[in-house]
Formats: C-alpha cells, structure tokens, sequence
C-alpha cells in the first residue's frame, strides 16, 4: 500500500496495491497489520457502512462528540469529492479542511480520525460509499455543521445546488458547532 500526506497531517490518502490482467483486478481493500503500519497507529474498526447516492447529493459535515469516529472511506462504484474539516480547537490546523477524489477507478480510500468532520459530493451520476468507523453510529452523539460555512469556505467543487438531507440542511455553522478541545 502507498500512504500519500494531504494537507492536514492527520488525513491519510490509502492507495492499495491492484493486480489487474484482461480478467479484471483484486486488491487487498483492508488488511489490520498494514493499516496499522501505515498510520502508526492500532486500530480496531467496529462498524461497516455503504451508501448510495445520486449526483449531486451531499452528505455532510458529520462526526460524533462522544463516541468519536475516525473512518476508512472508498468508493466502490462511481466518484465522489470527500472532505475533512479539523475540528480539534487545540489543533494548529484547526478549521482546516482538504479533499480528495475517491473513486471506484483509482481505489483510493481516506484515514479521517477522530476530531475531524466529514463530508462528501457525489460527482458522477451515482456512487456507493463505504467505509469503516472506530466507534459505534450513536445518534445523541452526533453532530454537523453547514457545508457552506462561509468560515471554511469549502470548494466543493458544485455546478448546481447540491440535494441535502434534512440534518445537513440545519447544519451549524463551526462557531455555533460542539467541537473537540
């Protein structure tokens, strides 16, 4: 596996090694050892979670204050902008965000820890997302903040009004949001 930085240290772009031939391809999508090694860090990931969602849907920015997650996230179909915001206050990166193209063509997954929001935009006509989480999905827990925040002023990359769920719609914005020290 290649493990390329991204401009918040923390954020890890994963790029598994795929063997392909005229028959298809195989990679190794997850394997506990290597991660570990990668990010140095042990990890026990508890939870696994697959969305699908339309072009120019947007979930997001979502985390939990307690049971914090930190996720492994690809794409297994189509392509998606995914995004992570630090939002640790004692962090020099705090308020910070970058993103990265994740699709089923380049395999590539994204290491959010704990402390960090997350959002993605599906770019193509659809796309299924998967992803793995440290902590268990705990409802009271969680938390998002707007994804227009003018604070983060995010380039999501849009050319039209991105589809919102209900939550991301009343998002608070990173001043009003609960955050981690």
């Amino acid at each position: 596996m290649n493990v390329i930085a991204t401009e918040l240290p923390d954020v890890l772009i994963i790029e598994p090694k795929v063997f392909g031939d005229e028959r298809g391809f195989f990679y190794e999508s997850f394997n506990a050892r290597e991660f570990e090694k990668a990010i140095g860090l042990q990890l026990q990931f508890v939870q696994d979670n697959h969305s699908r969602s339309q072009k120019g849907v947007l979930r997001g920015l979502h985390y939990q204050v307690e049971h914090a997650q930190g996720k492994l996230v690809r794409v297994t179909a189509g392509e998606v902008l995914d995004v992570a915001v630090d939002i640790r206050r004692s962090s020099p990166h705090f308020g910070k965000w970058t993103s990265v193209r994740l699709s089923a063509q380049n395999n590539r997954q994204l290491w959010i820890p704990p402390g960090f929001a997350h959002g993605f935009v599906v770019l193509s006509d659809s796309a299924e997302f998967l992803y793995k989480t440290t902590d268990y999905y705990t409802p009271s827990a969680e938390r998002c903040i707007r994804w227009d925040d003018p604070e983060l002023n995010i380039d999501w990359q849009l050319t039209a009004t991105p589809t919102l769920s209900a939550k991301d719609q009343n998002g608070k914005t990173l001043k009003e949001a609960d955050l981690f020290p």
